[in-house]
């Protein structure tokens, strides 16, 4: 609620006409304030999604700072490729942007390909504005791994650009790794259940097949501990914590209530789901 022409329009004429200017000031802020706060609230593009000045600034900079740090990424290696461009719209498409918060997303993405853009200053920026909220951040930063990986495999250049994204973010390089690790394994994990991209795109019977059967067992269990963060010899009590440890880093009604846009919520939906299917592999294995 805008309550600062209130509060001025009372000093101000407080100042000027003692009492009678207090109450006018009064009456004059108050109209300030609603007529303002409609202004604001009723911008187009990215804060269309939101009701209040604070997360609607927040928000506004986490939408800009993806689509900005995905097109600095598809240009990591000197040229933006057709597969690169879907990936970005089918995240647009994911988060339902469309009108002036896709043309927003669009232009971020243009921005972020120039070989000069100020990267790091726009994260800090993201960071400023998410509190740094490492779990908010994290989320931000698997989802730019996942693109990377959306063509089946990480470039060297693509690295460099998530470690240019990771440390301004507050995370080090092995955390990165630790998280290229983890999703790197979600990717093995999904295809034991049939699916044989990174993205959970089917291919052929015959590759997925092929696939299935060259994923063994043990794999597949060692691919469980590692979506969790624990291993084989870690007891049961110390893999319950960490499952849910895990589940609450990417628990929606959590994230967002923390800032994530509901429109980003597709990445912590898909984690949940693995880390779920995770467990309940170790479960069965371990006779938990």
């Amino acid at each position: 609620m805008a309550v600062w022409g209130k509060i001025l329009g009372v000093l101000f004429g407080f100042m000027f006409l003692k009492i009678p200017g207090a109450i006018l000031g009064l009456i004059v802020g108050h109209f300030f304030d609603k007529a303002y706060s409609q202004d604001f609230n009723q911008l187009g593009g990215f804060g269309r999604f939101f009701t209040d000045q604070n997360s609607m600034k927040q928000q506004a900079v986490f939408f800009h700072s993806l689509f900005s740090a995905l097109g600095h990424l598809a240009k990591s290696d000197g040229k933006v490729t057709s597969r690169e461009i879907q990936i970005a719209t089918a995240l647009m498409d994911d988060m339902k942007l469309t009108g002036d918060a896709r043309k927003e997303a669009q232009e971020a993405f243009r921005e972020g390909k120039a070989r000069d853009f100020p990267i790091t200053d726009t994260l800090k920026g993201l960071y400023e504005a998410s509190h740094g909220r490492r779990d908010i951040l994290q989320v931000f930063l698997e989802i730019l791994i996942q693109a990377a990986f959306a063509d089946g495999k990480l470039t060297q250049e693509e690295y460099v650009v998530l470690e240019k994204v990771a440390k301004p973010l507050g995370f080090r390089r092995r955390d990165l790794d630790y998280l290229i690790s983890m999703f790197e394994a979600e990717i093995r994990f999904r295809q034991r259940g049939g699916q044989s991209g990174p993205n959970g795109q089917g291919s052929n019977g015959q590759q997925r097949s092929s696939q299935q059967s060259a994923y063994t067992e043990k794999q597949s269990l060692d691919d469980a501990y590692r979506i969790l963060g624990v291993t084989g010899s870690d007891d049961e009590k110390t893999i319950k914590r960490a499952y849910r440890k895990r589940m609450a880093e990417h628990h929606p009604d959590k994230l967002v209530s923390k800032g994530l846009p509901e429109q980003a919520m597709e990445m912590a939906k898909k984690k949940t789901q693995d880390i779920q299917s995770a467990y309940e592999l170790i479960k069965q294995m371990r006779g938990f």
